[in-house]
């Protein structure tokens, strides 16, 4: 679970302008947002940088459980 597609989305970003920002294929964003991908913690970080969140914002949600 992500909200890289929600914030992306927010931001007005297409997949492609973001893969460009942190320097990964666009494909990457589409397996990221479709939960097929567990990214590094440098691209996490990239990826909330370039959203303008945090981590826990964009990947956790809230459930200890898990």
């Amino acid at each position: 679970m992500n909200r890289v597609r929600e914030y992306r989305k927010q931001k007005q970003i297409s997949q492609m302008e973001l893969a460009r920002r942190i320097g990964v294929a666009r494909q990457t964003i589409n397996l990221i947002e479709n939960d097929k991908y567990n990214p590094s913690l440098e691209l996490c970080l990239n990826l909330a940088h370039a959203l303008g969140t945090d981590l826990n914002t964009l990947f956790w949600d809230g459930d200890e459980a898990k």
